[in-house]
């Protein structure tokens, strides 16, 4: 008996976002017009991102599980996002300078500048710049590191709704895409939306960041939220079409599970958290740990085919 799979048309599709210009190696993400991994009734022209996430400085939280890939590099980021490409195979890469925020060194913001034109000099991959948190040192940090880089496609992560104007300005004016962070609140993502329209954006080079939580700490809230974003997007809300951008191993790595003995348990919560948040719609995944690049990659391989982004 066989199985007549009737397709779902939608009205609405994801915007198409492209990381990285300059001497970058350009990275479009987006462009579904189906629910997540529904291959067999949508056209999917690229397929899910995966970065690798590396700092500033040494980041002394960071459990030793998800140190050692990075023994003896760690707060070098050129050394690190040169490992990170050469011998990890990462064609996305996302610079924490967790060592701007005012309690972690309180870095300057030419140190990070000086930091992420390192990272550009090393490595030819798009590169997105994390600053220390809301407030007038993320925009002092990331202003200065937008125009020092202009031009490069930098991803910005990020502006939220009490804090987007100067960040919007700068992206505008250095040709940056920019990072909209809503405290895992459709209406909110909207409204963030609305207002980097308003401030003349293009929402083509805009990301939505939910914010993640991670397995057994708040991940099905996201889906829940994720799936919610994707619902109207393809039904045709324009504000909320752009792609999801998703920090993984920042919440995975947080999980007091993953500091057991050994490194295998904080893996595999990692690849536990990543997973469910693709089939919500993620369309850019940062990870952490090296292994689970591969096995995410191994994934996306047997979904979109390997080396594949074009599905029907």
């Amino acid at each position: 008996m066989s199985l007549d799979l009737k397709p779902k048309r939608w009205p609405g599709a994801i915007r198409t976002v492209t990381l990285g210009s300059g001497t970058r190696q350009a990275l479009a993400v987006g462009g579904g017009n189906a629910l997540p991994l529904h291959t067999f009734e949508g056209h999917f022209p690229h397929r899910p991102a995966l970065a690798l996430e590396i700092t500033d400085v040494d980041p002394p939280r960071w459990p030793d599980a998800v140190r050692q890939p990075w023994e003896g590099v760690l707060g070098q980021p050129a050394a690190v996002a040169r490992r990170a490409v050469e011998e990890y195979g990462a064609g996305l890469l996302m610079l924490h300078l967790m060592g701007t925020h005012p309690d972690r060194g309180n870095r300057s913001p030419q140190q990070a500048a000086d930091d992420a034109r390192a990272v550009l000099d090393s490595v030819s991959v798009p590169l997105m710049v994390k600053g220390p948190g809301a407030g007038q040192k993320q925009n002092d940090v990331l202003a200065r590191v937008a125009e020092e880089c202009r031009g490069e496609g930098l991803v910005l992560h990020s502006a939220c709704q009490e804090e987007y104007r100067t960040l919007a300005a700068v992206a505008v004016a250095y040709g940056h895409v920019l990072v909209a962070e809503s405290p895992i609140d459709m209406n909110i993502a909207k409204q963030l939306n609305i207002l980097l329209a308003d401030a003349n954006v293009d929402l083509n080079r805009v990301l939505i960041d939910p914010l993640t939580g991670g397995l057994g700490y708040g991940l099905e809230y996201t889906y829940s939220v994720m799936e919610r974003i994707r619902l109207a997007a393809l039904g045709g809300e324009t504000m909320l079409n752009s792609p999801l951008i998703c920090l993984v191993g920042e919440e995975a790595w947080k999980a007091k599970e993953v500091k057991a003995p050994g490194d295998k348990r904080g893996v595999y919560w990692e690849v536990a958290t990543a997973l469910p948040l693709l089939e919500a719609g993620a369309e850019i995944l940062v990870l952490r740990h090296p292994q689970v690049l591969a096995r995410l990659r191994k994934q996306l391989d047997s979904w979109f085919g390997e080396g594949g982004g074009q599905c029907r």
